[in-house]
């Protein structure tokens, strides 16, 4: 893990195009910036960790029965 002290308005820079910018430090929290392109999805780790653990559950989760998948997902007829 790489250690890096910041003051409010210093940033670090990842990988050309991901900006950390130290906004604020107050009471024991510190605000930060995140400047990322569009593409680049960016979630506080307490998020993340639980999208990961809802496609865990729903990957372990499989209907019984798929053939009711086709009346959501008919299949196209060839022409």
């Amino acid at each position: 893990m790489l250690i890096l002290s910041r003051k409010v308005g210093e940033a670090i820079i990842i990988a050309d195009n991901i900006k950390i910018r130290v906004l604020e430090n107050k009471g024991g929290l510190v605000k930060l910036g995140v400047e990322a392109p569009d593409q680049v999805i960016v979630h506080r780790e307490e998020i993340y960790l639980r999208i990961l653990e809802e496609n865990k559950k729903a990957a372990m989760d499989s209907p019984d029965d798929l053939s009711m998948l086709s009346d959501v997902f008919p299949l196209k007829k060839k022409e």
